[in-house]
């Protein structure tokens, strides 16, 4: 039995559902940056005192507090996610700074209605902020669990390991700034400005200047942070001890002076809304680039037809309980083919609409209309109705456009429990641009069917997932543009309107002259796409004489019939965990040798570049138990799961090893970090193939991925029969920044001048031993993919649809020209300064054929 003086009880402060603390949906908390702990959904009105202690801190907003044990354990209880921005509307405090509490003992009462409106969620973590040499016990409450107020819930034990030392001494160094964080100093920006303090080695505080309280704080304090009470626009003394003390200042006064992505999103929205409008015109948000000139067609589809009245809660529940499982099924297999097919965004839908699939307050809203006598159908409809307005009430823009998702999620659902077969959606005229108040991710690809010229939508964002799917159409497409929209639209004739998706109005009276000069800038790229098209089939060979392969990226043998009739000169990575993905159990040899023929047999004797099963990290596979570690991504994935998964590489060798002709395959290594792992593969896949009686052998080649594979190319391609960059990967391994982190996506760019010095370094390295090829998301953009060219790679691999595009690009580069202005690009500081400069060499008046571009043609002599 353990020693109770070594171990501290924490207890549930609500009722509620258990949530691990690594799946709330805020990055901060579920990251740890606060700490290690767990989080509750409650089902109680109000918080009460997990353990004994002192209430260090008490947010001005009153939505977070922070108890200190007698043992100096701190413990945040943070009630719900995003709840600062209510500033304290719905919250009772029950305690102050200073208080004395008992484990029980309330601490604060909220509305829960009134904060489900507004917050995100009602998710409401417990996180140990400050261990002070204890740890916590893996928690033995599984997810989903319900758990009582009170009930035994986290146990703490006295650490044995030494106390982390103090930072180490240094000069003293100030800087003076103003909070620019709409929601002042709160838990997310306190957790980085502690994070900054320690990846620095500094001592890091914080003065509020003027203020008649408590001034100053530690940041290795949340809580004294937290209690300094600080605000947009409070005026700010940082002061840093420590050898790198100005490189803290740096991080800390960038962090605390950069408005937080929502806010800029916010401003940008409502400083696009507020431009001046011509006559005639409407203005919004620009979610989907392009032009378009057509009639307005008003979309107003109706909800599949169900009961009002159900049969009772005997039968009701379980109908909708089946109807939800059918529907989660769907989504999952949606998310898996999208995934398979690198659609990144459609999964992320999908997988998103999944969750929310899950949400047992959805579910339980709608059992209580089914015990009020409603339908399963019915039900579900008013809950989600109910969901929607208050979503639609908050007034956050990022919320408000999550209600196309509940929509879409209402629709889904009761389609499946409807009879009526009919409610599809209606025929829209030949060109037209559709107006709509708002669509559903799943009414957005019925209608993309019936190739609409345009899309207006009165409400939604740029962020929605309506926006993200009409860019990866190619829809023009404006948001928000409000109810004077759908008004003007109902009084519209069936005459031409303008549709500007690149300043971002909808021009409903557009003059002739207006008219005529749209539709030639339309008819220009028609023409150039039309003229690509032509010679898509034809061999890619630069101004300069440089030959160069332009091949498809494709996740089965479908996409690869596509790929031939665009023009690909082979496939440059076709993806096999699709065969894997959306299984209850690993595809066997003959299923795969099936699927691989059929890719073969679509390209007619081109090549053809199969990577081995690439599972690790964000792809997962529910029949395949990987070890739980920190970081996924550095962890068991690509070509590193052989060693534990054997049996998954012999059955896929073979299958690989039974098609033919051998002579056109090319098997591709994921995630290589060294030579020897691809001499092991390569001897295995010689066993195999001696076993089999085969006389010829398909090429095997590595992907580059990791900055050690790049920088011992030279070793690589003494092995390997061809390299193929994933600058996707590359570009996070070099930088250190995540790509699926909506916080870092923006800057993980593969123009970087470290990324460029790897694939240089690359190219390098297989100079006259093999060829190397892209088949990352670089291949297909406009600036990078001719830089690429000239840097020496030999083929890109792109989506089906942007072969033509990318062939006719190519052959009006001077890849040699580009190549002369290597060292200097090479030497910029950042992936910014390397684009700005591209856009100048772009844009440069030389009367000797100038390097030229646009939006739609990479860098090329015209």
């Amino acid at each position: 039995m353990s020693d109770p003086s070594q171990t501290l009880i924490l207890q549930s402060p609500v009722e509620g559902v258990v949530v691990p603390l690594s799946e709330v949906p805020d990055p901060v908390f579920a990251g740890l940056s606060l700490g290690e702990g767990i989080a509750i959904d409650p089902l109680g009105e109000c918080l009460h005192a997990p353990c004994d202690g002192e209430i260090v801190q008490c947010a001005r907003t009153r939505h977070a507090l922070t108890l200190r044990t007698d043992a100096g354990v701190e413990l945040l209880l943070h009630l719900g996610l995003d709840t600062v921005e209510l500033e304290g509307q719905g919250i009772e405090l029950m305690v102050s700074v200073g208080d004395r509490v008992r484990a029980g003992d309330p601490l604060c009462r909220f509305d829960a209605d009134r904060l489900a409106q507004a917050a995100s969620a009602l998710i409401t973590p417990l996180v140990v902020t400050e261990a002070a040499g204890w740890h916590l016990l893996p928690s033995h409450h599984d997810k989903g669990a319900r758990i009582a107020l009170g009930e035994n819930l986290l146990v703490l034990a006295l650490s044995t390991a030494k106390p982390v030392e103090a930072p180490t001494q240094g000069p003293l160094v100030e800087r003076h700034l103003t909070l620019a964080l709409a929601a002042g100093l709160h838990a997310r920006p306190a957790a980085r400005l502690r994070a900054i303090a320690r990846e620095y080695g500094v001592s890091l505080e914080v003065h509020h200047e003027g203020a008649t309280e408590r001034s100053s704080a530690s940041a290795e304090s949340l809580s004294a942070l937290m209690n300094l009470g600080l605000v947009a626009g409070s005026a700010l003394r940082l002061s840093a001890q420590g050898a790198r003390g100005e490189s803290a200042l740096d991080a800390a006064e960038t962090l605390l002076t950069t408005p937080e992505a929502d806010e800029q999103i916010a401003a940008e929205s409502k400083s696009a809304l507020t431009n001046a409008l011509g006559v005639g015109e409407l203005a919004g948000l620009v979610a989907s680039q392009g032009l378009a000139i057509g009639p307005l067609a008003i979309y107003c589809p109706p909800l599949p037809g169900v009961p009002y009245d159900g049969e009772g809660e005997s039968v009701e529940a379980p109908r909708l309980k089946h109807a939800l499982s059918r529907v989660a099924k769907d989504l999952t297999k949606a998310e898996a083919q999208a995934a398979s097919q690198d659609q990144g965004a459609e999964a992320e839908i999908f997988a998103a609409h999944s969750a929310w699939l899950e949400d047992p307050a959805l579910v339980s809203a709608a059992e209580v209309y089914i015990g009020d006598g409603r339908s399963a159908g019915q039900a579900w409809r008013e809950a989600l109705d109910a969901e929607a307005e208050r979503l639609a009430a908050t007034g956050n823009d990022l919320l408000a456009a999550r209600v196309a998702d509940l929509r879409d999620l209402q629709r889904r659902v009761m389609a499946s429990l409807s009879d009526d077969h009919h409610a599809a959606a209606p025929d829209l005229p030949e060109g037209a641009i559709l107006v709509a108040e708002d669509l559903t991710p799943s009414e957005l690809v019925a209608v993309a069917d019936q190739r609409p010229a345009g899309l207006c939508l009165a409400g939604g964002g740029t962020t929605s997932h309506v926006a993200i799917l009409a860019r990866a159409r190619g829809i023009p497409c404006l948001v928000a543009m409000g109810q004077a929209l759908l008004e003007s639209a109902s009084d519209a004739s069936d005459e031409s309107v303008i549709l500007d998706a690149e300043t971002g109005y909808l021009a409903l009276k557009p003059s002739s002259t207006q008219l005529a000069e749209v539709a030639e800038r339309i008819e220009d790229r028609r023409y150039e796409a039309e003229q690509a098209r032509a010679k898509a089939h034809e061999p890619v060979v630069t101004l300069d004489g440089r030959k160069v392969e332009v091949c498809a990226n494709i996740g089965g043998a479908e996409e690869a019939r596509l790929a031939a009739s665009n023009g690909a000169d082979g496939v440059g990575l076709l993806r096999s965990e699709f065969l894997f993905l959306a299984r209850d159990s690993a595809p066997d040899e003959a299923t795969q040798r099936a699927e691989y023929q059929a890719v073969l047999d679509a390209l007619g004797g081109r090549t053809v570049v199969i990577r081995t099963l690439d599972i690790g990290a964000d792809k997962q596979l529910p029949y395949l138990r990987l070890p739980n570690v920190p970081n996924p991504a550095l962890g068991v994935r690509g070509i590193r799961l052989w060693q534990s998964q054997p049996e998954l590489l012999e059955t896929q060798l073979r299958a690989l090893l039974a098609i033919t002709p051998l002579s056109t395959l090319h098997i591709m290594l994921p995630m290589v970090s060294e030579a020897a792992e691809l001499s092991e593969v390569r001897r295995r896949l010689e066993s195999l193939a001696t076993e089999l009686g085969l006389n010829e052998r398909p090429r095997l080649g590595a992907m580059i991925e990791v900055p050690s594979a790049a920088l011992c190319a030279a070793s690589l391609a003494a092995e390997a029969d061809f390299l193929s960059i994933g600058t996707n990967d590359l570009t996070q391994y070099t930088l250190a920044m995540d790509r699926e982190d909506p916080f870092l996506a923006a800057r993980a760019d593969v123009l970087h001048p470290a990324v460029l010095r790897l694939i240089e370094a690359t190219v390098s390295g297989a100079a006259g031993r093999c060829p190397v090829g892209v088949c990352g998301s670089a291949a297909s953009d406009d600036l990078a993919a001719p830089l690429l060219v000239a840097l020496g790679v030999d083929e890109l691999s792109v989506e089906s649809a942007r072969i033509p595009a990318v062939k006719a690009a190519l052959r009006r580069l001077d890849a040699a020209d580009l190549a002369a202005e290597l060292p200097d690009l090479l030497a910029l500081p950042d992936a910014a300064a390397v684009r700005r400069r591209l856009a100048e060499l772009v844009a440069r008046d030389d009367k000797n054929q100038p390097i030229t571009t646009s939006t739609t043609t990479p860098l090329v002599r015209c």
